[in-house]
């Protein structure tokens, strides 16, 4: 990723929260029932996932390459802690997903949410990601399909950045990671004429 890149997603978050602070409803539903441990959330954001996890037990290592988004993070973070509200943690870094190599099998969540990056960027992420995932754990993806271009809402509107479900299922199951679900999802937009089509694939490594 590039300086410019990471100037763009700074003067966003300095206008505030782009995402709000719900989590995505299918990261809500794939996670619920799981056994809070350890969570890798990259492409952090400022932290609606990485806050909802730590809400939820989940001792959490949030990343992004926007420092002004992962200021933003660890000023909620600090916020909900000294409420009380936090039962997990959250530690954040300023890291590129495309470089930064996670602990070795040490996560039992991986989560990729909406992290659009161009071919062999994405692919360099996702071998990172899944590099992480201990045995047992999962890895969740979710992102904008390239479906959704055409026949969805929303989203970027780059082809080259867009999701979809075979080249991500390759790629995990190349890292030793057994796909349990991988489909396109219709996500409803309030206020759309249509709803947004989501890439969304969950994968685990063998406990054995």
């Amino acid at each position: 990723m590039s300086p410019a890149d990471a100037t763009h997603w700074d003067a966003r978050y300095a206008a505030g929260s782009p995402w709000g602070t719900e989590p995505n409803r299918t990261v809500r539903e794939a996670v619920t029932g799981l056994t809070p441990g350890r969570a890798r959330d990259v492409a952090a954001g400022d932290g609606r996932h990485a806050l909802w996890l730590a809400a939820a037990g989940w001792q959490v290592d949030a990343l992004d390459f926007s420092p002004t988004a992962v200021d933003r993070g660890r000023a909620s973070t600090a916020l909900l802690d000294g409420e009380g509200a936090l039962p997990g943690s959250v530690h954040w870094e300023v890291a590129d997903a495309t470089v930064a190599r996670p602990e070795p099998l040490a996560y039992d969540l991986v989560l990729h949410s909406y992290l659009h990056l161009p071919g062999e960027s994405a692919l360099a992420a996702l071998r990172l990601s899944a590099s992480g995932v201990a045995p047992g754990g999962v890895f969740l993806l979710v992102g904008h399909d390239e479906s959704n271009l055409e026949h969805g809402h929303g989203g970027p509107q780059d082809p080259d950045v867009l999701t979809a479900v075979e080249p991500i299922t390759r790629a995990l199951t190349a890292a030793g990671l057994v796909v349990e679900r991988a489909e396109v999802v219709e996500r409803p937009v309030d206020g759309a004429p249509r709803p947004a089509l989501d890439t969304v694939v969950v994968a685990r490594r063998p406990a054995s």
